[in-house]
């Protein structure tokens, strides 16, 4: 592929990326807005503590989507900052790296996704395999999966 391609590729996968953390996004706003309706339509009952416990419950099961809404939330913001529009040498956030057997985009920790028939790993730039690819280039290898893995590509 030529230099506009390669960038055209990698950015396509941003935007699947950014897809995918968007879709999680309305996912958990809509069990949350769940989990506050079934915390709201808890109804006293003569058993007690089961209203009591209904409630909190729900609330404690909002507060877990809350949490999760945030983190996807910090996701999405650094999957948009990362920069795909720059053809690398060594392996680093941006960057894309193929293999034989595997193909590894450091941007965001989407793990496998098949794209265009390929799949291909997607990594957060702070997970351990990320870090063990950084600064590599073509012709290095490293250890995935029990196996030496040379890197045959970068950009």
């Amino acid at each position: 592929m030529i230099q506009g391609e390669l960038i055209t590729f990698k950015s396509n996968l941003k935007k699947a990326g950014e897809r995918q953390i968007a879709e999680r996004i309305a996912m958990t706003r809509l069990a949350i807005n769940n989990a506050q309706e079934a915390a709201n339509s808890e109804d006293k009952s003569s058993a007690g503590d089961k209203y009591e416990t209904g409630r909190a419950m729900g609330h404690l099961e909002k507060d877990m989507y809350a949490r999760q809404l945030a983190e996807n939330i910090k996701d999405l913001d650094k999957l948009q900052k990362v920069n795909t529009d720059v053809i690398y040498t060594t392996a680093q956030t941006g960057a894309f790296i193929k293999c034989a057997d595997y193909s590894f985009f450091i941007a965001a920790g989407l793990g496998k996704q098949q794209i265009d028939d390929q799949l291909i790993f997607f990594l957060s730039p702070d997970s351990p395999l990320a870090k063990l690819l950084l600064h590599k280039k073509a012709g290095d290898s490293f250890l995935f999966n029990k196996k030496d893995t040379v890197i045959l590509e970068i950009y």
